[in-house]
């Protein structure tokens, strides 16, 4: 019984805070289960699209356009170490284990799948293990742990970020209400990058082309983003995500020139210029 409980709880929190004025993470429970791999394809040139199945994907939750999930790996032995479920929560082993964080781009709970958009890039271990992966390898999935639930009640959203960051937009244009307004900023390579979106009329979505840049590099997205008019007297919700040293002026942009409420925004350093696997959480 308690776990029937527990599940109504956050989904009557999620409810609450969809239906009210400001954006507020909310917690399921954390579970980890064992997925196979249905199919894998590109989406554009840089993200390859892992769709997850199989009886273990039966339940999955998914609340929340920039939720994650952990793909877990074997240690360099080929071992593989998973967490256990402890309540709601799970117990990690020590040392960390081999995980990649990833968004939910998708959840279909009718064919029981789970899409992942991986941004490809070379010498990268899930893109290379995605890369080669065919039907049925099994991969184990932990999370989400929650999401950021965003009110459908702000005047205007702003979304931004790079190819990294795309999954999240794409999930969280297909999501907002149609009458929503706002803008969507993404940085790509080139078109050959840029994906079909399905967004509401009122948001403008703007591709950047950094072409020969390196990744993480260049001002293009800031200098989009600090370029817009917000009216007067309307209420914006930011959703930044990136590169962390690339979007760190957003950061003040939103602070000091904005002046947004902590509630009001969510500016995430998703990748670290060489860092393998950087985790926002550990380096605040």
């Amino acid at each position: 019984m308690s776990r029937v409980d527990h599940r109504g709880r956050h989904l009557d929190r999620i409810a609450e805070v969809r239906a009210g004025l400001a954006a507020e993470k909310v917690g399921y429970p954390i579970g980890i289960r064992e997925t196979e791999v249905v199919r894998t394809a590109m989406v554009g040139a840089g993200l390859l699209r892992l769709t997850l199945g199989g009886p273990g994907a039966e339940g999955f939750e998914a609340h929340a356009p920039d939720e994650h999930v952990k793909l877990i790996f074997p240690d360099p032995d080929g071992t593989l170490r998973l967490p256990e479920r402890n309540g709601a929560m799970l117990r990690w082993p020590r040392p960390a284990v081999v995980s990649r964080e990833y968004t939910v781009r998708r959840y279909d709970p009718d064919a029981r799948e789970i899409d992942i958009d991986i941004a490809l890039h070379d010498g990268g271990l899930a893109s290379d293990w995605a890369r080669e992966a065919r039907p049925g390898a099994v991969v184990h999935v932990a999370g989400p742990p929650g999401g950021l639930i965003v009110p459908h009640s702000y005047d205007r959203y702003l979304l931004a970020g790079d190819l990294t960051a795309l999954p999240a937009i794409a999930r969280w244009l297909e999501e907002l209400p149609g009458s929503a307004k706002g803008w969507a900023f993404i940085e790509v390579v080139d078109a050959a990058q840029e994906i079909e979106l399905s967004a509401p009329e009122g948001v403008e979505v703007r591709w950047l082309h950094r072409g020969d840049l390196p990744a993480g590099d260049g001002d293009a997205l800031v200098r989009a983003v600090t370029g817009v008019t917000v009216p007067e007297g309307e209420r914006l919700y930011v959703w930044v995500a990136g590169e962390a040293g690339q979007i760190k002026p957003l950061r003040r942009w939103v602070r000091d020139e904005l002046r947004l409420e902590k509630a009001d925004h969510d500016i995430t350093g998703y990748w670290k210029r060489g860092v393998a696997d950087f985790d926002e959480d550990d380096h605040h």
